[in-house]
């Protein structure tokens, strides 16, 4: 088949355009960025920002904004279902490294998807105190083994139950917050009393996870083909989730910090919400923090699982990944939907929620800042972006990336080598398939750009 590189879109005839509405697409992206960001986050953050977690959501709503910018621009241009790779292929050219940092992207998707479907397992195991041991992976798994069932029945059964429990959670998670700020006196004195300090570099790293929980955004860019009328409601669409997160996401980090100290946070980093809800709800509270955080985690897979297959898809029909039906038959699609879920349900089974949180920052962030970098170097110009909000993106990922790294060699150095090693045979194994870093794009009225 051929590709046109034009990348207005896939050209799989599966492709349905308009299918997913605005409301669709918003549901879709804080499905993805709420899931994460609140339930599976937050412990994880104020264990690195101490009594300043709630900040650090502040500052990486802050940097995700900035980084939106290219994705935005670049969506505007060219609407594409497989948005993050059709940008890396303006820029690089149909290379290893465009193929390399995409594949990033997507596997960052998939460790999105296994740390999401691993905290509906911890949440839902809570209320029979089971923190560890076969259950755990088995719900992780069960829950993306749904995910791909809804996936199957279409993109409108996705785009439907994405509204649904957007709206559940977003509303009941307000609820929480609400009523635990109230109980805990409209303040924020627990998380200060446990005597943790301020670390710098500690907080700078925090952010790196900050900006994973709301990442969910690309998952909006990856499906702009199918949006309607994307060429204005593709960045319509990432700003208000964007928006709606920030919101959530600040109104639960000060109801968690009223009701637990920050010792008690990260004790129960991973259970963090249920936790904070026994005060302010009691037993009541507790279970219904429960009910919520498996809808929540729950609707993020769905929403995940629905992006990275249709991003996997655009890669294999751009030949920048090898594809192998393995006997499966129907379109490449329906593959690389089997294909999503397996690796998220290996992830989901070997590794814990901190570790696949560590290594979904290091992919995302190197992905991030070559986007960052090979708009502004090539694509600038020709989109109308702003050089200076590029280069500022691209540092603040910079700065993030090395705090966090530093961090993490210190407190779990072997996710930092299992990081190094993996990023470093993506490129290795792309090199080895398409045989060449770079490769400059046509000439053709759509892939205009600057030489290198």
């Amino acid at each position: 088949m051929q590709h046109d590189h034009s990348g207005a879109d896939t050209n799989d005839t599966d492709l349905n355009k308009g299918s997913i509405s605005l409301s669709g697409a918003v549901g879709m992206g804080t499905g993805v960025m709420i899931g994460a960001g609140i339930f599976a986050l937050t412990g994880q953050i104020a264990q690195l920002a101490g009594p300043y977690f709630a900040l650090s959501f502040v500052l990486g709503a802050i940097i995700t904004s900035l980084s939106a910018y290219s994705y935005i621009k670049m969506s505007n241009a060219w609407p594409s279902s497989g948005g993050v790779a059709m940008i890396l292929q303006k820029a690089y050219g149909p290379g290893a490294i465009a193929a390399a940092a995409a594949l990033l992207m997507a596997l960052s998707m998939v460790i999105s998807e296994s740390l999401v479907a691993r905290t509906f397992a911890t949440y839902v195991l809570r209320p029979f105190d089971i923190s560890s041991g076969p259950l755990v992976p088995l719900l992780a798994v069960g829950v993306i083994l749904f995910a791909f069932l809804v996936n199957v029945s279409g993109n409108r059964s996705v785009g439907l139950l994405s509204i649904i429990m957007a709206v559940v959670k977003i509303g009941g998670i307000a609820v929480f917050g609400i009523v635990a700020l109230w109980a805990g006196g409209f303040s924020f004195p627990n998380a200060s009393s446990s005597g943790a300090g301020f670390d710098a570099t500690g907080f700078v790293a925090s952010v790196a996870l900050s900006i994973l929980a709301f990442k969910g955004f690309t998952t909006i860019t990856n499906s702009g083909g199918e949006i309607t009328d994307p060429h204005r409601n593709v960045g319509r669409t990432i700003m208000i989730s964007i928006a709606i997160c920030v919101v959530i996401y600040l109104l639960v980090a000060l109801a968690v910090g009223s009701n637990l100290t920050i010792d008690q946070i990260v004790a129960a980093k991973d259970y963090s919400l249920a936790e904070a809800a026994a005060p302010a709800f009691g037993q009541a509270g507790f279970y219904f923090t429960v009910v919520l955080a498996a809808v929540a985690t729950a609707s993020g897979v769905l929403a995940s699982v629905f992006a990275v297959s249709r991003m996997l898809a655009m890669l294999t029909d751009m030949k920048m990944i090898p594809h192998r039906h393995f006997g499966m038959s129907g379109p490449v699609r329906s593959h690389t939907l089997v294909y999503t879920v397996v690796m998220a349900s290996i992830l989901a089974v070997f590794f814990d929620l901190s570790r696949i949180a560590s290594l979904g920052a290091f992919f995302y962030l190197v992905m991030d800042m070559l986007v960052h970098w090979g708009v502004f170097r090539h694509l600038r110009h020709e989109i109308g972006a702003n050089g200076i909000i590029l280069m500022c993106a691209l540092a603040f990922d910079a700065v993030v990336l090395a705090a966090f790294t530093v961090m993490k060699l210190g407190s779990d150095p072997i996710i930092v080598f299992i990081a190094a090693i993996a990023i470093g045979a993506v490129f290795v194994f792309q090199r080895i398939y398409l045989k060449q870093w770079y490769v400059a794009p046509s000439d053709d009225k759509d892939h205009a750009m600057e030489g290198m």
